[in-house]
């Protein structure tokens, strides 16, 4: 999976269309697009048909327009690709009241980044070492480091946990977009993929030889009804990244 960064058009331009600073206007007699109604149609591009496909062409022509008519509203792609970003990042709820206390909180936090990752695969495409620093992700960021704001961790740490869940959740939503998409790439579904392979496996997979995989294969395969389950995955490795923070919560409220 290739990687795309943010932040590759010119800063002030890119800055000036995230916070709607300045906005080109349509000319008289054309019908109107609007910077909205581009990310939307880029946006629609992207989910339908993958980040490879994403063209200034292409979004013109779900629009019906002539591509040349997108640049009086957006510079270029790598700017149209930041206010794609910043348009889904404001997508996630902020609840003003979540039950559970700090850990009720994150694990709200985790359950929208997940969500959001499955509705917009192409994200797991971007880059996070250069965010997109326009309006919805710097409201995101705010709500979710509130989230552990004056639980008796430092400024570093509460960033260090926000980092900790969304990192958690991009590896584990991964797994899930790459398990929905091997069916349609392989033309298999998992049980028939494991019916393939069975007879083979049975001939080499040796209990003699290889007790605690045989054993623990099996277990997590009957449990699971396959080899991984996404959902799995990221319900047991969220509550332990919680249980990790909880005992960094302790340690420092001495609690």
């Amino acid at each position: 999976m290739s990687v795309e960064y943010s932040g590759k058009g010119d800063p002030a331009r890119s800055l000036a269309l995230l916070w709607r600073t300045s906005e080109p206007t349509g000319r008289k007699g054309k019908p109107e697009l609007g910077v909205e109604r581009i990310v939307r149609a880029a946006i629609e591009v992207a989910d339908a048909e993958g980040l490879q496909a994403l063209s200034m062409r292409r979004v013109a022509e779900r629009l019906g327009v002539g591509t040349m008519s997108l640049y009086t509203y957006v510079p270029g792609k790598p700017e149209l690709f930041d206010l794609m970003l910043d348009t889904v990042y404001g997508e996630t709820d902020r609840p003003a009241d979540v039950p559970g206390g700090w850990r009720g909180r994150l694990e709200q936090i985790a359950r929208e980044n997940w969500a959001l990752y499955l509705r917009h695969p192409w994200l797991l495409q971007v880059a996070a070492n250069r965010p997109v620093l326009g309006p919805n992700l710097t409201a995101k960021y705010d709500y979710e480091l509130n989230a552990v704001d004056g639980i008796g961790l430092t400024d570093v740490e509460m960033d260090s946990v926000i980092t900790l869940i969304t990192g958690f959740v991009h590896g584990t939503a991964r797994g899930a977009v790459e398990a929905a998409q091997a069916e349609s790439m392989t033309g298999l579904s998992d049980e028939q993929w494991w019916a393939a392979h069975a007879p083979f496996l049975s001939r080499i997979a040796d209990p003699a030889r290889f007790p605690t995989a045989s054993r623990v294969g099996q277990a997590a395969g009957e449990a699971l009804n396959s080899a991984y389950s996404p959902e799995h995955a990221f319900e047991f490795g969220l509550q332990r990244v919680l249980d990790g923070i909880e005992a960094l919560v302790k340690q420092r409220t001495g609690g």
